[in-house]
């Protein structure tokens, strides 16, 4: 008396998706208990375990990665942390440093230093400590600007250890650098970084 009849129509399931909803509907209790007791599963054996370790760290260095990538403040390692931190990397970033071309000119010399005649050897010695000696004048204007701007944007605060981080970011090549930049080089940077 009261059955439905294979005559009606089953009713279409229109799924509004309200503002400031999840997007997705509510997943049934059974559903949920069943995915519940799958993640909860204990692994028998010892390999079971050691591959759901390696599957736990690889999800997590893959999201820790990512984030460092964006610059995500709550993944960064400790040594990156910081508004001072921040500033420093932005100043790297957006200065032209010999260092960019650090790697071309060094196989320009190893080029000539294989050539075979003796005036292009004396050319490569040549290129090679003239890089160097730029690179080591680089640093030591980094250290000496980066220290002014310091002082005058964060008066007060402990500068221990800004500068080894300063050298060791710009030595590194821009697209190698993590956190990425984001800043291009000769873009000026905002005053405020707290």
């Amino acid at each position: 008396m009261f059955r439905r009849t294979k005559s009606e129509p089953e009713p279409v399931g229109t799924e509004v998706s309200k503002p400031g909803g999840k997007g997705r509907p509510t997943p049934k209790r059974k559903e949920a208990e069943a995915l519940a007791r799958a993640k909860a599963r204990t692994p028998r054996t010892r390999k079971e375990q050691a591959a759901r370790e390696r599957e736990v760290r690889t999800e997590n260095s893959r999201k820790i990665r990512q984030a460092m990538k964006t610059g995500d403040e709550r993944y960064l390692l400790p040594r990156d942390k910081g508004p001072v931190r921040r500033f420093i990397r932005d100043y790297v970033d957006s200065r032209f440093s010999l260092v960019e071309l650090l790697i071309p000119l060094l196989i320009i010399s190893m080029v000539l230093g294989y050539s075979g005649q003796p005036t292009l050897r004396q050319a490569s010695t040549l290129i090679m400590m003239a890089t160097f000696l730029f690179v080591i004048v680089d640093m030591v204007v980094l250290r000496f600007r980066l220290r002014r701007e310091l002082t005058r944007r964060f008066p007060g605060e402990p500068l221990n250890g800004t500068t080894y981080y300063a050298v060791m970011r710009s030595l590194q090549m821009k697209f190698m650098r993590m956190p990425k930049a984001k800043v291009k080089i000769g873009q000026t940077l905002p005053d405020d970084y707290r």
